[in-house]
């Protein structure tokens, strides 16, 4: 992970970390980055029978949108993620595939949670400019331009090992629709206990971040193209789950 991070930094705006611990990170306000985005405190905790992740931005969580751009390919995604140390496999993944990573996510120019009807009108597939949570792998790749980071891909004609409620898209994505919430300053996913793999612990940070669809449409299908802010400041996932948290 530390490799990683020394190429991703190199085009970032991220906070510095003031302290962490097993009670998250906690991070400076950085006047560069836009409230929405800016991380003050990233942590995972346990509520009943959930682990709840939770970012704290310095202005009102998930008030900023991408805009519509009226087709799939060059459009965004705007997203709150927690990479994680956690296996691929801990929710239904290939093992050993990648950076496990929790997203909350808008797109309103395409739909990846064609199993959910987020809005109650009866048509799954016009959901998407809602906010929604997904499991996805990330990897790198050098032709998503400074810090190569993407979504991963799935090759032509690969079958994988893939979570039930992968979208059906070529990318290493899951679409469970977790219960979350956005109020005031406050990012969470709930995660039920039950429906994953986790091990004792685990290790995870905090990131802003903006994808695109490639226009091209494949390999790479969605890039990071924009990191806002990073917790820990390094992507060295320093803030520790432990059972007892």
């Amino acid at each position: 992970m530390k490799d990683l991070s020394i190429v991703v930094l190199g085009c970032l705006l991220a906070s510095p970390v003031i302290a962490h611990d097993t009670g998250g990170i906690t991070s400076e306000k950085n006047a560069k980055v836009d409230k929405a985005f800016d991380l003050v405190h990233t942590r995972v905790f346990k509520d009943g029978n959930d682990l709840v992740f939770e970012q704290l931005v310095d202005g009102k969580a998930g008030s900023r949108k991408p805009s519509a751009r009226g087709k799939f390919a060059g459009s965004e995604v705007y997203s709150y993620v927690w990479p994680t140390s956690l296996d691929s496999s801990a929710v239904g993944f290939e093992p050993g595939s990648g950076i496990l990573a929790l997203a909350l996510t808008s797109n309103p120019d395409f739909d990846d949670t064609p199993q959910l009807d987020e809005n109650g009108d009866g048509d799954k597939v016009n959901d998407g400019g809602l906010w929604h949570s997904h499991w996805v792998v990330l990897s790198k790749d050098t032709s998503c331009g400074p810090g190569g980071l993407k979504v991963r891909d799935i090759p032509e004609g690969a079958k994988p090992k893939l979570p039930p409620t992968w979208p059906g898209v070529p990318i290493y994505i899951g679409s469970p629709g977790y219960h979350f919430s956005l109020k005031n300053d406050a990012a969470q996913i709930r995660v039920p206990l039950a429906a994953v793999g986790f091990p004792a612990s685990f290790n995870y940070d905090g990131v802003t971040t903006a994808l695109q669809v490639n226009a091209n449409l494949h390999n790479p299908l969605l890039c990071v193209s924009s990191v806002w802010d990073i917790a820990s400041g390094d992507l060295s996932l320093p803030a520790t789950w432990k059972p007892h948290d």
